[in-house]
């Protein structure tokens, strides 16, 4: 697969900062994550991060994650006082889900960042490291209180498909229609790690663009041409080798039991990406008609429209999968022998 992304040769360089600004520096970077633990802004987590990394070094980065969820707890204990156990207990599961899942698996793809790699190995190293941390939230929060957020979070999502399904038969829905929403209800609650992957990837997509942005946005600022960036979103490109996973995926009617059920969410994760990876392809042939603000707004507003209804998700899924095979952004084949198409 071409993936269509501009390198830097040598890492990021970090300019010398006194001591005190670094410091102040650091808390208001402080203050800003804490913010992004709330469930509305954790989206902009990585990126946070991120840039914090790059202003401060690595290091800074580490501790910043860490005094920012010691923020976060410290006032979070106040307001638990008053509610269930359970409740306390899944509030502060939460936070250590964000922290393992979101927060360390943008700090492990700092020095990829640092290096400029391709966005699209960048995103797939950080989904690879938000497994590992979701299986650490649930290992550590069954070790440490008995308590299970995989567990919970299913039986909220059941409740929740009783009183829809409860609502639907109310409403007066035909028969097969709250049949059909019950089977979807139930399929989310079958597929619903690879839901919270799909979530997590969102997250890091929208980071990645936006520390691309923050840079662009900082040269122009200085008065100095802006870096070329990899973290544009028309230049998300897989690597060849998710296709292993895909196929591997799609295998899974033929499994059972537990293996099923992973096949079934690796499939639902991989599946998105392809999707994302059609969006990109859109996107990039948006930008090369040099359509401006208004045509990429009309654009995005009917594929917008057509992903809610459902009609564009499995067009733009092929397309980004056939993308392993063709090179849609520049039009050539895999096997051109144009030397100056760039694989």
């Amino acid at each position: 697969m071409t993936e269509t992304s501009l390198q830097h040769d040598q890492p990021a360089t970090i300019p010398a900062r006194s001591f005190g600004k670094r410091v102040r520096s650091m808390a208001g970077y402080t203050i800003v994550t804490a913010l992004m633990f709330v469930p509305p802004l954790v989206v902009f987590l990585p990126a946070s991060l991120l840039h914090c990394g790059l202003r401060n070094g690595r290091r800074a980065a580490w501790l910043l994650l860490v005094l920012s969820a010691v923020v976060v707890a410290l006032l979070l204990y106040p307001s638990a006082a008053g509610v269930t156990p359970a409740e306390r207990l899944s509030t502060f599961a939460s936070l250590l889900g964000f922290s393992l899942a979101i927060g360390v698996p943008a700090l492990a793809v700092l020095p990829m960042v640092e290096r400029g790699e391709k966005f699209g190995r960048v995103l797939l190293v950080a989904l690879v490291f938000s497994i590992a941390g979701l299986v650490a939230t649930e290992l550590a929060m069954r070790t440490a209180a008995g308590f299970s957020p995989y567990a919970t979070q299913i039986a909220d999502l059941h409740d929740t498909a009783t009183k829809v399904v409860a609502n639907y038969q109310k409403a007066g829905l035909p028969p097969d229609a709250v049949s059909f929403v019950r089977t979807w209800m139930e399929l989310a609650s079958y597929c619903l790690p690879g839901i919270l992957l799909i979530y997590i990837t969102i997250f890091f997509v929208f980071s990645l663009v936006m520390l691309g942005r923050l840079r662009a946005w900082r040269d122009v600022a200085l008065r100095r041409t802006a870096e070329p960036t990899p973290y544009r979103f028309r230049f998300l490109s897989l690597p060849e080798w998710l296709l292993f996973v895909f196929v591997i995926g799609g295998l899974t009617p033929l499994a059972s039991g537990m293996a099923r059920q992973i096949g079934a969410n690796v499939l639902t994760v991989v599946a998105f990406l392809y999707f994302l990876q059609g969006l990109a392809i859109v996107r990039s042939f948006v930008a090369a008609t040099g359509a401006g603000v208004m045509g990429s707004l009309f654009v995005w507003t009917i594929l917008g429209v057509l992903t809610l209804t459902g009609i564009s998700i499995l067009p733009l899924s092929i397309v980004g999968l056939f993308d392993s095979f063709f090179d849609f952004r520049h039009f050539n084949r895999k096997d051109h022998s144009d030397e100056s198409h760039s694989h």
